[in-house]
């Protein structure tokens, strides 16, 4: 008798695989799933067996996943969302008071959406749980395609058909410093040659924000060279309340300062390319979202022109 589609994709084998390939190990996969390794090692042998192919090679004391493994968990991955649907589209005559919402985004937008959106949101609907992760642009675009996280806020995404675009939100990129600062004297938008005398700090390459500052420098033909470097907007904010010099940000990483604090100034750049910034809402195209994630998504939009007032108003106030 054929062997079918259904029976060679165990939905046990396929649940221990996928824990496999996002805890990185065979070991991890057993502790999250509090079973022995040995028998999470079997059931991954039979489903290859099954499959016909490798999933997994051993590196050093992990694994890695094949090519065929990557492919089995998309699909597997969809097959969930899939589920998900389904499970929301039941549910479409409830009130959206149940569920779980993955978001993902900059650091520089976290105390704005604790106060605001997530604000607004979670106190309506006490029922829904909400993971908020913090990642660069690079990290926040995978997790969005591939499905690990519903909802995404990145500055500038790249290009890419797999990604839907809600909405955006004006950000540009200007100059933070101390009051104090010989840069805040100069009285005009600043260029990036202004900057070449004086230590400054930026956030890591993988992050929208540098991409974008870099592509201006060599617009003008100059070449910054940060003496200090962070994956922290909020280090990035205190490095220049220290003293230690400027930075190259968005008004958002002015951290609060006490009182007795010198104010951080937030300089407007000259070059065009720093003064068109913006920060998108993203989702994975195609994808239709659980019904938590697009009651979220439509709140986040709604308070998008709030975003763009705590912006603006930042970097008024302290320019």
């Amino acid at each position: 008798m054929a062997i079918s589609f259904d029976d060679k994709l165990d939905p046990r084998r396929l649940r221990y695989f996928m824990q496999v390939v996002e805890r990185g190990s065979v070991r991890g996969a057993a502790e999250a799933l509090d079973m022995d390794a040995s028998a999470v090692s079997r059931a991954i042998a039979q489903l290859e067996g099954d499959c016909g192919v490798s999933l997994l090679a051993r590196h050093g004391r992990g694994i890695v996943v094949t090519e065929a493994g990557e492919l089995l968990a998309v699909f597997a991955r969809r097959l969930q969302n899939q589920k998900q649907q389904l499970l929301g589209q039941l549910d479409k005559i409830q009130k959206v008071a149940l569920g779980h919402v993955d978001l993902v985004g900059g650091e520089g937008f976290v105390e704005w959406l604790t106060r605001n959106s997530l604000q607004r949101f979670m106190t309506d609907r006490p029922g829904i749980t909400v993971d908020l992760d913090v990642a660069g642009t690079e990290e926040i675009v995978r997790r969005i395609v591939d499905e690990r996280a519903h909802i995404g806020l990145v500055f500038r995404p790249p290009r890419d058909e797999r990604l839907r675009l809600h909405g955006a939100c004006p950000m540009p990129i200007v100059a933070l410093v101390c009051e104090s600062h010989p840069l805040a004297r100069l009285g005009r938008p600043l260029r990036l040659v202004d900057l070449l005398p004086y230590p400054g700090g930026a956030v890591h390459e993988s992050f929208g924000v540098r991409q974008h500052i870099d592509a201006a420098a060599i617009s003008e033909g100059q070449r910054l060279q940060p003496v200090f470097t962070t994956s922290s907007f909020s280090a990035l904010g205190h490095f220049v309340a220290a003293g230690l010099g400027y930075a190259l940000s968005t008004g958002l990483c002015i951290p609060h300062l006490g009182k007795g604090a010198e104010r951080i100034l937030a300089l407007p750049m000259q070059n065009p390319l720093l003064s068109q910034g913006q920060v998108h809402v993203v989702t994975r195209h195609g994808r239709v979202l659980p019904r938590a994630a697009a009651a979220l998504l439509r709140q986040i939009i709604e308070d998008m022109p709030l975003l763009e007032q705590a912006v603006c108003a930042g970097t008024r106030e302290e320019m």
